[in-house]
């Protein structure tokens, strides 16, 4: 684990975008994962009592059940990302104005790191209203074949945002194998949202739930402790 003996100035932000930067509860990734399963069954011919478990152990095996797709049947991935990203987004999100204002606020260049493709990122950041917040987007396309958890991926993440120290970068991520890829990449990791309950704390730098907390978490970090306590109240949603 990284230790932060002393205050570190960070001037890089990578933000996950789906279940980060709108509540896992909207429902929004569920419907996505739903399109998921009938892309598998219907684009594909999965049988369907194959789909669910298939997709689990894609998702855990390759990071992504794309890749592990890609890997085992013939897959257009423009295809699947148009399919599984074709939704009424307003019907699941809102605008969120003071998390905009929170992200204008860093004293840092701030990117979109996301295993989504930059067209659902950006029509998610358009209802959101959080357009032009960003100095860049980093998708899946980007990386491909990879993603995140995987170790290049994040080598890659950091050459695109312009080779910053990976000790003054931050990654803030709802999913702990994120974060705690991130953290062995010697960058400070911040797990968001539903999962800050239960996770491993040598797994991340800090927990966050509340975002208006953000600024202190990355810019008042403890001289003396290796991790950050958990901020805000818990979030006891459940996961898609």
């Amino acid at each position: 684990m990284t230790v932060y003996n002393q205050p570190v100035t960070i001037t890089t932000v990578f933000f996950d975008l789906d279940d980060t930067l709108y509540p896992a509860k909207s429902g929004l990734w569920t419907n996505i994962r739903e399109r998921i399963n009938v892309y598998m069954r219907d684009r594909l011919g999965i049988p369907a009592h194959e789909v669910s478990e298939m997709r689990q152990k894609y998702l855990e095996q390759y990071g992504t059940t794309l890749r592990g797709l890609c890997n085992h049947h013939a897959v257009d991935v423009g295809d699947f990302l148009d399919f599984v990203h074709d939704l009424p987004l307003r019907e699941y999100i809102q605008p969120a104005p003071e998390l905009r204002a929170v992200i204008e606020a860093l004293p840092a260049r701030k990117f979109i790191f996301s295993n989504a493709d930059h067209k659902h990122v950006q029509r998610v950041l358009d209802v959101l209203g959080l357009d032009g917040c960003f100095d860049g987007v980093l998708d899946i396309l980007q990386m491909w074949p990879h993603c995140k958890p995987m170790p290049v991926t994040f080598e890659m993440a950091l050459k695109m945002a312009g080779d910053p120290n990976p000790r003054h970068c931050a990654l803030i991520d709802d999913l702990p194998r994120n974060v705690s890829a991130a953290l062995s990449q010697g960058m400070f990791s911040v797990l968001y949202g539903i999962h800050t309950a239960s996770a491993d704390p040598a797994e991340s730098s800090a927990f966050l739930t509340d975002w208006s907390q953000l600024p202190d978490l990355l810019y008042q970090q403890p001289t003396t402790n290796n991790r950050t306590t958990t901020m805000g109240k818990p979030n006891t949603s459940t996961q898609p």
